[in-house]
């Protein structure tokens, strides 16, 4: 993987992180970096299970990828939040 590779997944990560977290209702107590981390990991299992069902490339945008990562994200996020809340 290149270095351009490396920063876009930063990137998407960073998006895929925050929009997932928006999806939660209430207030979460993890900090910006885990949901930056939650968001990368969830951008890479993502675009392998839309490449699993075959919707990973299609013309335009790709929407159900879009869905499948932040919906990952999400609950990577609620997950890791609660994880954090038993303490």
């Amino acid at each position: 993987m290149e270095i351009s590779g490396i920063i876009s997944a930063i990137v998407i990560g960073i998006i895929i992180g925050v929009l997932g977290r928006l999806v939660v209702p209430g207030r979460q107590r993890i900090g910006i970096l885990w949901t930056i981390a939650v968001g990368i990991v969830a951008a890479l299992i993502g675009a392998a299970i839309a490449s699993a069902f075959d919707v990973a490339d299609t013309k335009g945008i790709d929407w159900v990828e879009w869905l499948i990562q932040i919906g990952l994200a999400a609950i990577g996020v609620a997950a890791l939040d609660r994880a954090k809340s038993r303490r």
